[in-house]
């Protein structure tokens, strides 16, 4: 009889979920259409955040930075520029924008640089654009995350900086949520032009950042791997760009040179393997953030966006 309830107990945790998302919606911002996303490793997702036992094993190990840079050691090896093909055909990616056709590794594929005419950057003075291609959460203040997330649950901007002075600037910010799946284009640009500080970065975990984990776990952005700067503008104030690690994220490779002037469009860096995320921080009453994104948001859906397309512009 013990051994009948055991594998009672064991038939359940293993195929229990939680299901609070069953597919992830998002609007193309080109046809106002509402989508759904195509995921990679959809069904691991799912049983990592809303499983019990997936849940034990995404504390324990997922969130390890070792699992994740072990992994993405192993897109760097030759051999694994086999999974190339598969994973191109599988999720549609437009080989044709690449620099490069051919790859010595996956990670080399999943870090490729595009053609100079692949993405068109707004370059108006007046506008900032998306620094990465993904699908985006803008939120004209800070407090209003709950549209998205968990009622009730806030962005601990505090924990997020480690760095009180930072933090009390930004408090009531606008904030740009840009996430990459790992289909995406993996290079990350300047959104404005200005001068760009050192970069500050902060240990942490290795949680997913797709909706899947975070629509009820807020607390991943502040409290995974991080890195941020400050871009001195003259028309936004000073504007907080931050990457953040997360599952099988080899690493966050930054490739600008710190102190000095950089303009709208120009690369700051690049993720390796995973999937990852960028946050935009402006100064209260520095931006107009674009109707469409504040309304999707608030609807509870990302919009689908382009490296260089605009975001908002100067109040």
């Amino acid at each position: 009889m013990p051994y009948i309830i055991i594998v009672i107990i064991l038939f359940f945790t293993f195929f229990y979920k939680q299901e609070v998302i069953n597919e992830i919606k998002y609007v193309n911002r080109k046809t106002s259409t509402i989508e759904t996303e195509k995921v990679a490793g959809e069904f691991y997702l799912k049983w990592l955040y809303y499983n019990p036992i997936g849940k034990i094993s995404a504390k324990a190990i997922i969130k390890n930075r070792f699992v994740s840079e072990y992994y993405g050691k192993q897109m760097d090896k030759p051999k694994s520029k086999f999974k190339i093909p598969d994973f191109i055909n599988k999720f549609g990616i437009n080989l044709d924008e690449s620099e490069k056709q051919y790859f010595d590794s996956f990670n080399d594929f999943f870090v490729r640089k595009l053609k100079n005419e692949s993405r068109i950057i707004d370059l108006n003075e007046k506008t900032a654009v998306s620094p990465a291609d993904g699908k985006i959460l803008a939120f004209e203040n800070i407090e209003e995350t709950d549209s998205f997330f968990v009622k009730g649950k806030k962005f601990n901007l505090k924990t997020f900086f480690m760095n009180n002075e930072i933090y009390k600037k930004y408090e009531k910010a606008s904030m740009l949520i840009i996430r990459l799946c790992p289909t995406d284009y993996h290079r990350y640009h300047f959104p404005v032009n200005g001068y760009v500080n050192a970069d500050i970065k902060i240990d942490g975990n290795y949680y997913s950042v797709s909706p899947y984990a975070v629509k009820h776990n807020i607390d991943i952005y502040f409290n995974n791997k991080r890195s941020y700067s400050l871009i001195n503008t003259d028309n936004f104030g000073d504007v907080v760009m931050a990457e953040i690690g997360a599952t099988m994220v080899g690493a966050i490779i930054q490739t600008y040179q710190e102190n000095s002037f950089i303009k709208k469009g120009e690369e700051k860096g690049f993720f390796k393997f995973g999937g990852s995320t960028v946050i935009l921080f402006f100064e209260k009453g520095k931006i107009k953030i674009d109707s469409d994104l504040l309304s999707n948001s608030k609807k509870g859906l990302e919009t689908q966006i382009y490296m260089g397309e605009r975001i908002g512009e100067i109040i």
